[in-house]
């Protein structure tokens, strides 16, 4: 970049070119009566010659102008290059875009939204299984258990909870120590959110955690995360700092995962526990035949068009088509 030059003198006649009769002398006393005699904004303005010009004659837009011009300019680099604070993350080739909010939503995140829902996919209605208790007390016990640091957590290290609902019967799940093993144990896989060094997990049962994760009865999930469209799920309520994993679910699966009960445990886990973290958007299959990403919302299907004609608010409107997948990154060993 060149040094500034000098600024150029304004001629007191307002003529161009300059010439070399011009005499400075005679000029400069011309030009000081003048400045006395105008008003005294615009004897400021004059002092700053070229600058005093434009500001003179465009006023506030000067400054307006040149702000428009660089965002503009962040407009572009972001439209571009996409947003700084998108982490990329791979499934089974196929790239899935996830933006973590540090500061995750405190309202109910990952449940359907309030548009009017569309037709239920077959994909999405529960599976026949087990029985399982409909409606709880509403009311949750602390799963007794504590655990080491898993993870780097170079950013944020999330302490969590495990609670079940009241009322629940856990004898065919094998009691609430099963439930809360479940959890440990998917969290602390490297192929679970601990992949990424920013984070990191500690399970405690004393204090006040990150975040909950609740085993709760269809009725009160449905309390907890809405019933908009009628098919059981589960959410991160994130004003209750509870992640509400939805019993019936938790019993019976999803379709897509074929009657792979303990691949659909991990989804649900991983994919609620992504929201509480602050992955609150939702994310489509990427490609035909690949692993679904962790936060598509497995448990109404794997297919785009069915999600896209269930709640429209989700924007997939394909035919795209992945496989059902329980990690963040699946192809981790």
């Amino acid at each position: 970049m060149s040094s500034p030059s000098s600024p150029r003198r304004p001629r007191p006649d307002g003529r161009a070119p300059l010439r070399a009769e011009w005499d400075p002398i005679n000029s400069n006393a011309a030009t000081s009566g003048d400045q006395r005699n105008r008003p005294p904004r615009e004897r400021r303005y004059a002092k700053q010659g070229r600058l005093g010009r434009i500001l003179r004659t465009y006023g506030w837009r000067a400054y307006a102008v040149p702000v428009l011009a660089v965002l503009t300019a962040v407009a572009l680099v972001v439209t571009f290059w996409g947003n700084p604070f998108v982490t990329e993350r791979s499934a089974d080739g196929a790239t899935e875009n996830l933006s973590r909010n540090p500061t995750p939503e405190k309202a109910i995140v990952g449940a359907p939204s309030k548009v009017v829902p569309g037709p239920v996919p077959p994909a999405g209605i529960l599976p026949v299984g087990g029985a399982f208790t409909e409606k709880g007390r509403e009311t949750w016990h602390v799963v007794p258990g504590a655990t080491g640091k898993v993870g780097e957590g170079k950013q944020q290290t999330f302490t969590y909870m495990i609670a079940v609902e009241d009322g629940v019967d856990m004898g065919a799940l094998s009691g609430d120590q099963a439930f809360a093993a479940m959890i440990d144990k998917t969290l602390s896989d490297p192929r679970s959110w601990i992949h990424d060094p920013a984070v990191a997990f500690q399970r405690i049962d004393k204090g006040t955690p990150s975040f909950t994760i609740s085993l709760t009865s269809p009725m009160t999930t449905r309390s907890a995360c809405g019933y908009t469209i009628q098919l059981e799920s589960s959410c991160y309520n994130g004003e209750l700092g509870r992640v509400v994993i939805n019993l019936a679910r938790w019993v019976r699966g999803a379709t897509a995962f074929e009657g792979d009960l303990t691949g659909y445990r991990q989804y649900a886990i991983n994919h609620e526990v992504g929201h509480a973290i602050g992955y609150a958007q939702h994310v489509p299959c990427p490609a035909q035949g690949a692993l679904a990403p962790i936060m598509m919302q497995q448990s109404f299907g794997v297919k785009n068009r069915d999600i896209f004609d269930l709640d429209k608010s989700e924007g997939y409107d394909n035919d795209l088509t992945c496989r059902p997948n329980a990690w963040v990154a699946p192809t981790l060993k």
